[in-house]
């Protein structure tokens, strides 16, 4: 698949890493940039300074009808990008509830799905196209000070598999980007490396065109790819000594 032309919709899109992928859309000559957010006006200067290609939505993921509304305002679209996620930096035991495991879950896996499951049939009928889960290394290794995001993205890492086994008839590829620390709001407090933001989305628009399934952005990202095939355990056991903050 090519960027160049293709009718994208980006979920987050006032997100740290969102707003990087409009911008490489534009670079890379997207015909028109849908911007999802669940308030339009946070997107207001990106869409006024190319009003002709980016477009506001009104998305939040984790609402049904605002996800459906979506849909019948956004029929055109040939790549979705579904990157809106929270990570709210909680352990499992040291939470003081559940409130924020559920919060993660809901958007970072429910509200990723339910965006999967809309505009499946609109990415089939325009052709097959492709679907971007943004997701992160940490969906492949738990890290403790993060534990309840990084399940809700081991979650959503399984379901991006499986989605990818059932839209394989209809011809949609479907990526997983899975970085390490990126230079963004989220992770403000972790100490480097980090990948900056603009290279995450410029790589994931690449794996689009060179139709790669499994992305890892950033040096960090692949060497931990790496060890994780080589010796999972000692891994799992690195990133045991990383624990949350009391």
């Amino acid at each position: 698949m090519q960027i160049e032309g293709a009718i994208a919709l980006v979920t987050g899109a006032n997100g740290g890493i969102g707003k990087y992928y409009v911008e490489a859309l534009q670079a890379a000559g997207a015909a028109r940039i849908y911007a999802g957010a669940r308030n339009p006006n946070s997107v207001s200067e990106m869409v006024a300074a190319d009003p002709q290609r980016v477009i506001p939505i009104q998305l939040d993921i984790t609402d049904e009808q605002s996800v459906s509304t979506a849909t019948t305002k956004c029929q055109d679209v040939t790549l979705l990008i579904n990157n809106a996620g929270i990570g709210l930096l909680k352990g499992f035991i040291s939470a003081p509830d559940l409130s924020s495991a559920k919060a993660e879950i809901e958007v970072n896996y429910f509200g990723t799905l339910l965006m999967c499951r809309a505009f499946a049939p609109i990415l089939k009928a325009n052709g097959g196209g492709a679907l971007v889960n943004m997701l992160t290394i940490l969906a492949k290794a738990n890290l403790p000070m993060n534990g309840s995001y990084s399940a809700s993205k081991a979650a959503a890492l399984s379901m991006t598999q499986g989605i990818r086994a059932e839209l394989t008839q209809q011809g949609t590829l479907v990526v997983a980007v899975m970085p390490a620390t990126v230079d963004a709001g989220m992770s403000k407090h972790f100490p480097p490396p980090k990948v900056a933001p603009e290279v995450v989305a410029q790589t994931a628009l690449q794996a689009v065109i060179d139709e790669v399934e499994d992305v890892y952005p950033g040096e960090q990202a692949t060497e931990m790819a790496a060890q994780l095939l080589l010796d999972p355990k000692a891994v799992e056991k690195w990133m045991a000594t990383m624990l949350p903050v009391d």
